[in-house]
């Protein structure tokens, strides 16, 4: 289990995009976020494809501060061809070689750590995104950034599942702001640039994605419920435990992912998760319990100071768009995602917190 990921999901996603990844053999890449949770993925990724697919084999740099990357992504691993740098991307990066993908996945996602450092989430997705696009402007790079699904705030029902063209229903002044509206304005940058510039551009907005690898201090719904299970400690459900989301494996979001990197259509943003079940966090629990096989407590709670309220009421997406322009397709069900997840936690979590 190298690097606190399953190596099966690994070849999983390699075997998923075995028709496109041709494209990266002799290309250079750029990974900014590179040891969070989704930067992990890319990297062993890249490893297995030098070492199995590629004709040619790419190279990586990967950038991270590891600000928010926990112990396991501080523990850097030595893969030929991939050289990692400690940069934060506030600041400018230069780089003599030529670069020809810009991944640009740095950010500070979880909700707990936004909470703590608002003003460096802010930084992350406007400064540190103006710079990766002056960057890819420089190199005649195609960059590809992470946005979020929650650009889209609280949508009202007649935009569920939500489409891309959706124009959202956000506060500025909320207590998800720093993150929901950074995300946006990197987004505005990355369409700017597009635009004004001729730079390449495509913005991916997950939604909800999960798998091994989350750290068990992320503090997001899944790692918090598995963490508190095997500690058996009740579960602490935030608000009324009504709200829904879909849920999506992280082998199916890895592909997307890399199917808008490699053939996403220039200047186009696209919604990556999976659109089925939109299930609420007692429904979750319930899945949960069926793969136990046995009951698990809660209790329903006000929102603690450290974790922002105001989150959306439901969160599903509109997939139609990446299935007809980059023939992306979830195929992981919920619960074999769950099954997947919680025997990895069970292995990796202490069940402290």
């Amino acid at each position: 289990m190298s690097e606190f990921l399953l190596f099966n999901d690994i070849e999983q996603i390699v075997e998923n995009i075995s028709d496109i990844s041709y494209q990266f053999s002799g290309k250079t890449i750029l990974l900014t976020g590179g040891r969070g949770f989704l930067g992990r993925y890319f990297m062993q990724i890249f490893n297995l494809l030098n070492e199995q697919v590629l004709k040619e084999k790419a190279k990586v740099i990967v950038l991270d501060n590891l600000i928010t990357s926990g112990k396991e992504g501080a523990q850097i691993p030595s893969y030929e061809n991939i050289e990692f740098i400690n940069h934060n991307v506030i600041e400018k990066f230069s780089a003599d070689e030529k670069i020809d993908f810009i991944i640009h996945a740095a950010g500070i996602a979880s909700p707990y750590y936004y909470r703590a450092y608002p003003l460096e989430t802010l930084e992350v997705a406007i400064n540190g995104t103006k710079n990766m696009l002056e960057l890819a402007e420089q190199k005649s790079a195609r960059l590809t950034f992470f946005s979020s699904s929650e650009i889209y705030g609280d949508p009202d029902s007649k935009n569920i599942p939500t489409k891309e063209s959706y124009k959202g229903n956000v506060s500025c002044t909320g207590p998800r702001a720093c993150y929901d509206e950074s995300k946006r304005v990197g987004e505005t940058l990355c369409n700017i640039f597009h635009n004004l510039k001729g730079v390449c551009t495509n913005t991916i907005r997950p939604f909800n994605v999960f798998g091994p690898g989350m750290q068990e201090t992320d503090y997001r719904v899944l790692p918090n419920f598995t963490s508190r299970i095997k500690g058996d400690i009740p579960l602490q459900i935030y608000g009324t435990g009504n709200q829904t989301r879909t849920f999506c494996y992280i082998t199916d979001a890895m592909e997307g992912f890399i199917r808008v990197i490699l053939n996403g259509v220039p200047g186009e943003a696209y919604n990556i998760g999976n659109p089925n079940p939109e299930i609420s966090v007692i429904e979750l629990i319930e899945k949960i319990e069926f793969i136990l096989g046995k009951k698990v407590k809660y209790n329903i709670v006000d929102y603690p100071d450290s974790y922002p309220a105001d989150e959306p009421n439901r969160r599903c997406p509109d997939i139609l768009k990446a299935k007809r322009q980059i023939k992306y397709q979830p195929k992981i069900d919920i619960n074999e995602g769950l099954k997947r997840f919680i025997k990895w936690s069970d292995s990796v979590y202490t069940g402290r917190q």
